[in-house]
C-alpha cells in the first residue's frame, strides 16, 4: 500500500507544500537544512499536525483530508515511530517498553511479552529485557526503541533522525542493522535525516526539502551524480559552482571559468566530484583545458583517502590517496597544479 503525501500546512514562518508518494517496501529519505519542513512532514503523517490543504492517504484511505475532511487519530493510523532520542519510558523495563505497542493494539499481557521477547532477540537485546532504559548504552537504547516501533506490527514506519544520538563507534553497526530491518518491513518507510550517509545508505529514494518545497527527488545515485542545489552538493561533499554556460565554457559567479562538455546555455549549477580533481607538483603536459595553480589549505582524512582543501582562482576540494599525499609531498601551504577534465564537470540548468 502506498503512502500519498499531497498536502500543505503552515507552521510559523514555514509554508510546507509536498507532492510525494512512498511505495510499499520503499524507504524515502527526506533531507534538508534546518527549518526546511522535514519534521513537520513527519508530524503530519503521524497525525500530530493537521494539514491545511490537500490530503495524506495510505492505501487509498484518507488519514487527513484537511479542514472539514476525514481525520484518523494517531493511535489508529498503524504507524511505528523511531525517534533520535529514543523516548523510552524511563520507569518501565526494556521488556515492558517493547510490549507496550502490542498491548496498545489489544494483545494480552502474556502474548505481548512473548512478542516483545522475540523482537529483543532480533535486535540483540535478548538478555537486557529486565534493564531500565537508563542502564542501556546509546546504541542499545536505540535498538530497544526500534524493537518497540516494530513490535506492534505497524503498517507504516516513521523514523526521525534515528541515528543522530548514537555515538560514532556504534553508528556504523547500528546503521547496517537498521538497513536490514527496513529491508524486511513490507510497508512504506519515511526517514527524516540531516546525515548524507544515513540518507544514501538507508534510502531507496531521497527527497530534498528546502524552504518547504521539494527541490529534488531521486535514487541516491541520481542525487549524487546530478545535485540540483548548493545544499545538495554540500550534503554529499561535491564541489559546487553557480554561474552561466556560454559557448562551451562555464563562467563562475565571482570570477573564474571552466571548460565544460555541456551544450545547454544559460544559468546553471556545475559540480565536480573531489575524486575527479587531479593534483600535480609540476605543470602537467598536454595542456589540459582546465588547469590552474592552487595552494593546499588543509588535509583531512576521508573514507578511502584524504580530502585536500585548495585555495586559488576556484577554491575546491580534491580527494586523493594517502600514497599520493606522500608522493606529492602535500602539506598546508604546498603549491600544486590542479586539473579537471571537462567531461567530469556535471552541469545542471538552474
Amino acid at each position: 500500500m502506498n503512502l500519498a503525501l499531497h498536502f500543505g500546512l503552515g507552521r510559523g514562518a514555514l509554508d510546507l507544500a509536498l507532492d510525494l508518494d512512498v511505495g510499499a517496501g520503499e524507504t524515502l529519505a527526506v533531507v534538508g537544512p534546518n527549518g526546511a519542513g522535514k519534521s513537520s512532514c513527519l508530524l503530519a503523517v503521524a497525525g500530530l499536525l493537521r494539514v491545511a490543504r490537500g490530503s495524506i492517504a495510505f492505501g487509498g484511505a484518507v488519514l487527513d483530508g484537511g479542514p472539514g475532511g476525514a481525520f484518523v487519530p494517531p493511535e489508529r493510523r498503524g504507524t511505528g515511530c523511531l525517534f533520535q532520542d529514543h523516548l523510552l519510558f524511563p520507569h518501565l523495563s526494556v521488556l515492558e517498553n517493547v510490549s507496550f505497542g502490542p498491548r496498545a493494539r489489544g494483545l494480552g499481557r502474556a502474548a505481548a511479552r512473548a512478542t516483545a521477547r522475540r523482537w529483543l532477540e532480533r535486535v540483540g537485546l535478548g538478555d537486557r529485557g529486565s534493564a531500565r532504559p537508563g542502564e542501556l548504552s546509546g546504541g542499545q537504547a536505540q535498538r530497544a526503541a526500534l524493537a518497540r516501533a516494530l513490535a506492534g506490527g505497524p503498517r507504516l514506519l516513521l523514523l526521525d533522525e534515528p541515528l543522530a544520538a548514537v555515538d560514532a563507534t556504534a553508528r556504523h553497526g547500528l546503521r547496517a542493522e537498521l538497513r536490514a530491518h527496513l529491508r524486511d518491513f513490507p510497508g512504506p518507510r519515511l526517514l527524516v535525516t540531516h546525515d548524507a550517509v544515513d540518507a544514501f545508505v538507508l534510502g531507496d529514494r531521497i527527497a530534498v526539502l528546502e524552504q518547504g518545497r521539494v527541490v529534488q527527488v531521486g535514487t541516491p545515485a541520481a542525487i549524487g551524480s546530478r545535485p540540483r542545489s548548493r545544499y545538495v552538493a554540500d550534503l554529499i561533499g561535491l564541489n559546487c559552482f553557480h554561474g552561466e554556460v556560454r559557448g562551451g565554457a562555464f563562467a563562475v559567479d565571482g570570477g573564474g571559468r571552466l571548460a565544460v562538455a555541456s551544450l545547454d546555455q544559460g544559468r546553471a549549477l556545475a559540480t565536480v566530484h573531489p575524486r575527479a580533481v587531479a593534483l600535480f607538483v609540476a605543470e602537467p603536459v598536454g595542456s589540459p583545458r582546465n588547469c590552474w595553480r592552487a595552494v593546499v589549505q588543509a588535509l583531512e582524512p576521508a573514507p578511502g583517502g584524504v580530502r585536500v582543501q585548495l585555495a586559488g582562482p576556484l577554491p575546491l576540494v580534491a580527494e586523493v590517496t594517502a600514497g599520493a599525499v606522500e608522493g606529492l609531498g602535500l602539506g598546508a601551504g604546498s603549491p600544486v597544479w590542479v586539473t579537471v577534465k571537462a567531461t567530469e564537470i556535471q552541469v545542471v540548468p538552474e
